[in-house]
Parts: C-alpha cells; structure tokens; sequence
C-alpha cells in the first residue's frame, strides 16, 4: 500500500512540474488565439457596416479629439467625458476600436479602450485622456500593453524595436501606419512626451521597463507616414491555423504515457530490490547448509580415526 501511495505522489509531483513547465506556452498560444478570434470577428462586423456608418463614426472620434488639444486636464476626464469616450468607435459593445501590428516583432493585438488591468490582461489598452487612433494632424495616441506576463506575450518584445521600424493601427476599415522617430524610458508619473504637438500626427506605445522590474516606463514614439505596399492587407494569425483539440491532444498523450512509464518504472524498481533481497538470502543459506555439511563430514572422519 504504502508502495502505491509513493508512486501516485512521484507522478503527480513530475505532472505538477510539467505542468507549470508548459503553462507559459499554451497560455500564450491560447490568448493568440483568442486576439485572433476577436481580430476576425471585428474584421467581419466593419465589412457588415454601412460606409456611412462608419462616415459618422469616424467624424465623431475626430470631433472627441479636437476637444483634447486644448484641455489641460484631459488625462483625469469627467464622468461625462468618459462616458463620451466609451461609446466611440464601439461598434459591439466589447470595447474593441481595432487592432495594431508590428512586423518587427510579430506582433498583432486588439485594440480596446482605457488600460484597466482586465484590458492589459487580454490585450493593448487606448490611454483615455490621448487621442483616439483616427489620424489627423494636432493628434497624439497612447496604446499600452503589459511584458512578461507568464499568460500572454503582448508587449513584451517592444524594447526590440528600432528607429525606423513601424507599426501599423487597423481602425475600421483604414490603416494608419507609423514609424519609430523616438525612444525613451522614464519615470512612471511624467506625461510630458505623451504631448500633442501642433501639426504633428502621433502615436506613443507605452509598456514597463526594465523587463521584470518594471519601476519605468518604455515609450516608443512614432510619427505617420504613406501606406506602404500590403498594408491594407487583412491580418490572419499562425494560431488559427492550429485546432485547440489538436494542442490538448498533442500535450495530453506524451503526458499520459509518460505518466504510465514513471508508474512502470516505479513499480519493477522495488521488484527487481526483492529478488535481489530474495537471491542474497537463498546464498546466504546455501552456504550455511553447506558449511554445516562439512562440520559433521570432518567429524565423522575424526570419530573413524580413533
């Protein structure tokens, strides 16, 4: 019993370890999945708009952001303003007002509004207070993403990108490209490059640093500029491609057998220990018996002797 009890604990503990091993990559392939999911479905949901749906919904996060450039305290809106912010460029309900790329990094992630922690937890947050990711000169947005997170990539290659790499902002049915011009860490509290500058069509990624620290900030700004070739290409993820049953059943079997073989393994170990026991014992014996045999052979020559 007591042999049992051991090696039900040994496999679980080897299950546990293997377990918190793979965590970190089927979590990670689960959420890319999920970001793809949403991407698709937003894809699908503007292609059923009517064009002058869209016509109104873009006016309206225009006028929301000519509203920002002389507002000093856009970064703590009212309850009012938030309530405005909110409903813009919300097509379903969800949040979602589009979705980034970045080539550089390979790195596609829905777009949703404010950077609650729920937000940050699934994909990049819109800075409430910065411009809404529409374009247009006098406009700055901030979009921030979490590094390091066991459960999910997102942000966490950002520090990787270089002056002159770009990124590219899917909002609707429009792609708004932009390249790296500036880098900068700083202190978590200091808004100052997040400005809006005259004439200037802007747009900040924001994540912590250093990576697992986190005590400042990484901003990487970058400034639009022409589409290029392929950018209004229709983003598809390698995540799609793979079936969730397929990643359970690909991680379950090796896990099952290797289960079976450490049980297996376990139970013939204490065996094999018995018959070697078992063995040692029976030579022991035998040599008793045989010793035994001699005494009385040498006492019996003695006693004819005499």
């Amino acid at each position: 019993m007591r042999k049992h009890v051991s090696t039900i604990t040994t496999v679980l503990v080897f299950l546990t370890g293997l377990s918190l091993l793979l965590y970190p990559t089927v979590s990670n392939y689960w959420n890319s999945k999920h970001q793809t999911q949403a991407v698709a479905e937003y894809s699908d949901r503007i292609e059923k708009m009517d064009e002058q749906e869209k016509k109104q919904a873009f006016e309206q996060a225009e006028k929301y952001n000519e509203t920002l450039i002389s507002d000093p305290g856009r970064f703590t809106p009212t309850e009012e303003q938030d309530e405005w912010y909110k409903s813009l460029l919300d097509i379903d309900g969800t949040g979602m007002m589009g979705y980034i790329t970045i080539p550089e990094i390979d790195c596609k992630l829905a777009v949703y509004h404010t950077v609650d922690d729920s937000v940050l937890q699934v994909g990049v947050g819109h800075m409430e207070g910065s411009s809404l990711p529409v374009g247009g000169s006098g406009t700055h947005c901030v979009l921030s993403g979490h590094r390091g997170l066991p459960s999910a990539k997102l942000f966490t290659d950002l520090d990787r990108l270089q002056k002159g790499d770009i990124f590219l902002l899917h909002i609707y049915d429009q792609v708004f490209t932009y390249e790296v011009d500036q880098i900068h860490i700083v202190e978590p509290i200091d808004y100052g490059l997040l400005n809006i500058e005259e004439g200037e069509d802007l747009c900040t990624l924001l994540t912590c640093t250093p990576y697992g620290i986190n005590t400042e900030r990484l901003l990487v700004r970058g400034h639009r500029i022409a589409n290029r070739s392929g950018d209004n290409s229709r983003i598809t993820s390698d995540a799609a491609k793979v079936s969730t049953v397929l990643v359970a059943v690909g991680i379950g079997i090796p896990l099952l057998i290797i289960s079976f073989i450490a049980v297996d393994v376990s139970e013939r170990v204490p065996k094999r220990k018995k018959k070697s026991k078992n063995r040692s014992k029976n030579r022991r014996r035998k040599a008793t018996i045989q010793t035994r045999a001699k005494r009385i052979r040498t006492k019996q020559t003695s006693g004819r002797r005499r």
